[in-house]
């Protein structure tokens, strides 16, 4: 990457393409651009479902970009997240007898957890590896031990993987662009880079995209993403529930939704004196008795479910959580009014409300794309992979090749 080069991100969506293009100067600051929104199609859940539909989208939005930045891209890279993301940790030992520990010992470590994993699954692409730990003779170390003195060495390691043939259809809408993917970047990974500091991400943090029809659950260690997924619901689930359960067409349902007290208590606006629904909530439909209890049990049960799926998450992960690790709301769900304290009785810990992006609304993942493109990331390993026959060059060249 030359300074001064034009570089471009793109975020998928379900309704939006969030395009922005940047550039290094010579003083290694980052200049942006051209920051764009565009409509969305063919992609759902970051998935592509209608390949014509998805290109002509993504065509639009790149163009769109480029020309509020006049440039022309022929790579870019690509913020996304997929519920059929995979995170895999492993642990790797290795013998040193009392000799210097050497960057080849690591290598070697972090080649016999690649060596692993495609065994488990061949179908999996790797799109991240972090290294989150090195253990030394039981001693824990975060950073590299290179020329320690050790009997053993332990590398903990995680492994963000995808399917490859959604990796292939992902490439697919861009070459039918013309344009070729540079990388591929977790929107999880991304979002804990802009929004957490190093603090927060070294002694540990739990990120939660509350999302129309996705939620992404994040826990950062020791400045590494070490536990992700994705979950193919989201908080439209619980206008549809209200919609189907009593009878109200969409926009009712997320009337009552977007201002309902989830302290379940201070919500006179919603209700009457006798508990039932108003009648200014009924904008199509017809007037009738709604009670209280049963937008609540409704609102409630969703909302526990979701809540209740990633608590069991969180618990597979053997991570102590009551020693003061935060946990941090962002997307359109930590908007809802007093959520933010739900969730703190429902985990019994600290939650903290989404802050705000420093660019425009929504873009915190791209500009953690930014530092991650030009600055790397400490923990970080990017996978060292061969390539046989493949005629595209790139980061897809390179997941779709051979270990």
């Amino acid at each position: 990457m030359n300074l001064e080069d034009s570089i471009g991100l793109i975020e998928l969506g379900n309704t939006n393409l969030k395009c922005l293009i940047f550039k290094i100067n010579k003083d290694n600051n980052s200049e942006i651009l051209s920051v764009t929104t565009t409509p969305s199609d063919g992609i759902y859940n970051d998935v592509v479902v209608n390949l014509k539909k998805a290109s002509d989208s993504i065509r639009l939005a790149i163009s769109t970009a480029e020309k509020k930045a006049k440039v022309s891209l022929k790579k870019i890279n690509v913020i996304f997240e997929q519920p059929d993301f995979l995170c895999t940790r492993f642990s790797k030992h290795k013998k040193i007898d009392d000799s210097k520990i050497h960057r080849s010992d690591i290598e070697f470590l972090l080649n016999e957890g690649k060596k692993q994993l495609m065994l488990n699954d061949k179908n999996q692409s790797i799109i991240h590896i972090f290294n989150h730990n090195y253990i030394v003779d039981g001693k824990i170390f975060i950073e590299e031990p290179i020329n320690v003195f050790a009997d053993t060495l332990t590398h903990e390691m995680t492994f963000i993987t995808a399917p490859k043939n959604n990796l292939r259809n992902v490439n697919q809408i861009f070459l039918n662009c013309d344009i070729e993917i540079e990388r591929l970047i977790s929107q999880t990974f991304a979002l804990g880079v802009e929004l957490f500091d190093e603090r927060e991400l070294q002694s540990g943090v739990v990120l939660i995209n509350l999302g129309l029809k996705k939620i992404s659950l994040g826990l950062f260690k020791n400045l590494a993403l070490v536990h992700s997924i994705t979950f193919p619901i989201g908080i439209d689930h619980i206008t549809s529930d209200i919609s189907k359960v009593c009878s109200l067409n969409l926009e009712e349902s997320l009337a009552i939704r977007n201002n309902i007290d989830f302290s379940f208590e201070n919500n006179k606006n919603i209700f009457d004196e006798n508990n039932i629904l108003k009648k200014s909530f009924f904008i199509n439909s017809k007037f009738r008795k709604i009670s209280k209890d049963l937008i609540y049990k409704v609102i409630r049960a969703r909302t526990d479910e979701i809540l209740e799926m990633i608590k069991k998450q969180l618990k597979v992960t053997s991570f102590n959580f009551s020693s003061g690790m935060n946990f941090f709301l962002i997307g359109e769900g930590s908007n809802f009014i007093n959520l933010q304290e739900y969730c703190q009785n429902f985990f019994e810990l600290n939650t903290v409300v989404g802050r705000k992006d420093n660019l425009e609304k929504g873009f915190s993942a791209c500009q953690g794309g930014i530092r991650i493109i030009k600055e790397g990331w400490e923990t970080e390993a990017i996978p060292e992979i061969k390539i046989k026959n493949i005629e595209k060059v790139g980061f897809l060249r390179k997941i779709f090749g051979d270990l």
